[in-house]
């Protein structure tokens, strides 16, 4: 088994906490969820209706699609609500050095 690679994808001081950022990493598109010090990566297309998740609202450690309400959890990718019933990918993240200019890391692997 080979080791993750990770992609510097963003400054951590750029994040806001309780809010999405969407990057892309390897042409995949990225939602990144900082909330209550943790970092979280996930797909950022909703497995309902394809929509950004990225412009939908974080509460806790749960995206929610903007467009109809379907909502997940950041730690497992699953739905907790209708109407999505499928779960969007996860991804390893993780914060390199410290302070404001420490690095945001994602592995798509």
């Amino acid at each position: 088994m080979s080791e993750a690679t990770f992609h510097d994808v963003a400054r951590f001081g750029d994040l806001a906490d309780g809010e999405a950022t969407r990057v892309i990493v390897d042409g995949q598109a990225i939602a990144l969820v900082l909330t209550g010090g943790d970092i979280y990566a996930v797909s950022d297309s909703c497995s309902h209706a394809d929509v950004s998740l990225s412009e939908g609202d974080v509460e806790g450690c749960f995206i929610e699609c903007w467009l109809h309400g379907s909502q997940f959890d950041l730690r497992t990718g699953n739905p907790t609500c209708l109407p999505a019933n499928e779960p969007i990918a996860t991804y390893q993240a993780k914060i390199s050095g410290s302070g404001p200019d420490a690095r945001v890391l994602v592995s798509v692997d």
